[in-house]
């Protein structure tokens, strides 16, 4: 946690030096009333001095402005330097995660990763603010209240000693209790995020198995679980400040029954007695605020800790040092001996893949669910690097390019296409921000997606909900399409992107995008043979192998594994 703070409050310095400033006076001021007021007993009102009391009287008021004026800029500067940490440590967070290739993101998952931008740094800023607001001047009003009271009176100086080691030993035993609980605390908070994530994205599929009860009782226990842990340091924490005002008023009572006999000794006056026990409750005040820093600061650290694993965690995909940010070429992509292992597994996903893709040409990729389809064109765009052999566009390695020239190069239609929240005309502008009403309707006319965004109210303003739950599936995948027809690439690539269509349209739409793409080189991976069979080259993926390249007509007599994917969609004749 110590890191963390020292890499992201380093720019605050001077807001922190000004709160450390205003502090020490506020602490000054605090540590110099109860004399004053002592003053005023033992001179003042103990001999009848109406002129003294008005005179400390008004150094007192003044005191006291300036003490509140100290703490009032000392909390501004504190609340302007933990928001503005707060501000930063989220925004390294969202640049990292988006740095991140599909290992990583796959490694942390959404649900974490969300809960550490919000909860986790949530739970630091916290500890930031409170230290910067209230516990900095803790330790200055400790010292300065044991010294004032040792000034007071040396003889009753071992009730403090007994009252502060009474009180630490109390907290110290009730946060070892509670520090593993905080770690339980996050975890699951990241379980319940998770849960809850699932069932509003998926709340099609549990409504249309009936599983509404199932989901609620699987959220309940995630809930209790959460609330089960919250209670247990509840609990705990509850005995805390009630101990704390126990020592106080057993200490002050201590003070007085103890006092009694050294005023009638004459060691000790009515008003040092006042001014002692102000002093010792501004001592355990110090304690109890030091106890709240030690109610924060467990959970801070768990959090920090947290934080810290997503900052140390380094891309898989790292861009190059001297990137290149020229292509002399446009469109051919090439795979050389290309193998795709994920971490620590029995056996790689590619293995020996070796083929090229040409402007002009279309590449179509079959094979049978599981059998890599989609790891190798996410080697295109640098998705996943590639553990063996390399995959040049261009005639240069993609780990060699600038990241941004290849992704400008390329237009992605994923598997599971993804609209955001905003209107039809918004995402179909991520491909192209610059990109006018008629080239927007143009890729919708080639998307086969025009006719259905024309009966929409608003048409191109028409609302599109996250994730795009407001249109079929069939119109989400044709948007996306219109999506990368609008940034007009040098490559396409199409992952499975025309499953939920029917016949007729994704007949109208291959037609239509043949018409587009002839000067592209392109790239699709399909399950039907019907969406491939006029593809320039098929390649068939086999368990991550290479088991057939060629023509539709070409493989229907050279490949065993083709022919039998046709003879499962087609009858015999209808694959001639």
């Amino acid at each position: 946690m110590i890191r963390l703070l020292r890499r992201y409050l380093r720019p605050y310095t001077p807001l922190l030096i000004g709160v450390v400033v205003l502090q020490l006076v506020q602490a000054l001021a605090a540590l110099f009333l109860p004399s004053l007021n002592a003053s005023i007993i033992d001179n003042g009102v103990a001999k009848n001095n109406i002129g003294y009391i008005w005179q400390l009287g008004g150094v007192m008021l003044a005191v006291s402005l300036v003490q509140i004026a100290a703490q009032i800029g000392a909390t501004w500067f504190g609340s302007r330097s933990a928001m503005s940490f707060g501000r930063d440590l989220r925004q390294a967070i969202f640049d990292k995660a988006i740095s991140f290739s599909s290992r990583e993101m796959n490694t942390f998952g959404a649900p974490t990763l969300i809960t550490r931008n919000t909860n986790d740094v949530q739970q630091v800023q916290m500890l930031v603010l409170m230290t910067a607001t209230m516990i900095i001047g803790a330790p200055l009003m400790m010292i300065g209240g044991i010294v004032m009271a040792l000034r007071e009176d040396v003889g009753l100086s071992w009730l403090i000693v007994v009252a502060v080691v009474v009180l630490a030993t109390i907290i110290g035993a009730i946060i070892t209790q509670v520090m593993p609980l905080f770690k339980v605390m996050q975890v699951r908070v990241d379980a319940l995020n998770r849960v809850l994530r699932e069932q509003i994205s998926g709340l099609r599929v549990v409504r249309a198995f009936v599983r509404e009860a199932t989901e609620a009782a699987r959220f309940d226990r995630a809930n209790a679980d959460l609330a089960e842990t919250a209670t247990a340091v509840g609990r705990r924490m509850m005995t805390l400040f009630p101990a704390v005002f126990a020592v106080m008023n057993f200490s002050s009572i201590a003070v007085v029954w103890f006092a009694g006999s050294r005023i009638e000794d004459g060691y000790l006056q009515v008003g040092q007695l006042t001014a002692y026990l102000a002093y010792l409750a501004q001592i355990l005040m110090s304690v109890m605020m030091s106890t709240m820093m030690l109610m924060i600061a467990p959970r801070a650290a768990v959090s920090a800790g947290r934080i810290n694993e997503v900052l140390d965690s380094e891309s898989s995909v790292v861009p190059p040092e001297n990137p290149v940010t020229t292509l002399s070429r446009y469109g051919e992509i090439t795979f050389d001996r290309v193998g795709f292992s994920y971490p620590g597994a029995e056996s790689p996903v590619l293995s020996e893949i070796s083929f090229a893709v040409r402007p002009g040409k279309t590449t179509a990729i079959i094979g049978s669910t599981g059998s890599g389809k989609t790891t190798l064109v996410n080697l295109i765009p640098r998705l996943f690097d590639a553990t063996e052999g390399s995959v040049t566009v261009d005639g240069v390695n993609v780990r060699d390019l600038e990241p941004d020239l290849l992704w400008s190069r390329i237009g992605l239609v994923p598997q599971r296409p993804y609209l955001f929240s905003g209107t039809v005309a918004s995402n179909l502008r991520l491909g192209n921000p610059d990109a006018d009403d008629a080239e927007l309707w143009r890729a919708l006319e080639i998307a086969q997606a025009a006719d259905f965004v024309r009966a929409m109210p608003d048409q191109l303003e028409a609302p599109i909900s996250q994730g795009g739950t407001n249109v079929s599936g069939g119109q989400r995948q044709r948007l996306a399409i219109a999506r990368a027809l609008v940034r007009r690439p040098e490559v396409y690539v199409f992952d499975d992107s025309f499953s939920a269509l029917d016949v007729a349209t994704d007949a109208a739409l291959r037609a239509a995008l043949a018409e587009e793409t002839d000067q592209a080189a392109v790239v699709v991976v399909a399950q039907r043979v019907s969406t491939i069979r006029s593809a320039d080259q098929i390649i068939v993926l086999d368990d991550g192998q290479i088991v057939g390249i060629g023509t539709h007509d070409e493989l229907l007599v050279s490949c065993p594994t083709y022919a039998e994917i046709v003879e499962s969609q087609f009858r015999s004749e209808e694959a001639a």
